[in-house]
């Protein structure tokens, strides 16, 4: 008999799973609503900002112009972060909702590539399981 999938709630580490290979087949990419956390080399590799336009203009200025077309939510001034925008529903921008499969895998930024073994709330576990509703 098979044990039921554990509720798990994202806002909440401490209902997360320990992680182990091949964990995030069976996933329904609850990582994938949590805020995303991108720097510039990230937004480059992602198509948001050409090479030309990191390089010559101020980060603050480049978040302006995502801000306003809705691509991020924020912006950190002190440390040059970008929080990718989310869907209405919490959903990365960049997961299809219909496989809850990222649509930008190869170009994924570093935060999501380090997930969840270096970058994550609680490193080496992840919020695997049935969402709480």
């Amino acid at each position: 008999m098979r044990s039921p999938i554990a509720i798990v709630d994202v806002d909440r580490p401490d209902t997360w799973t320990r992680y182990r290979a091949g964990l995030c087949a069976g996933c329904a990419a609850n990582c994938c609503t949590m805020p995303l956390e991108v720097r510039l080399p990230d937004l480059v590799r992602l198509g948001l900002v050409d090479a030309f336009e990191a390089e010559h203009n101020e980060p603050r200025h480049i978040a302006k112009r995502l801000q306003k077309a809705r691509l991020i939510d924020h912006f950190n001034h002190k440390h040059a972060v970008f929080t990718i925008a989310r869907r209405a529903s919490g959903d990365c921008h960049f997961l299809d909702p219909r496989t809850r499969l990222c649509t930008v895998y190869d170009q994924r930024p570093e935060t999501c590539r380090l997930h969840p073994l270096q970058k994550s709330p609680r490193p080496g576990w992840c919020a695997y399981g049935a969402r709480r509703a």
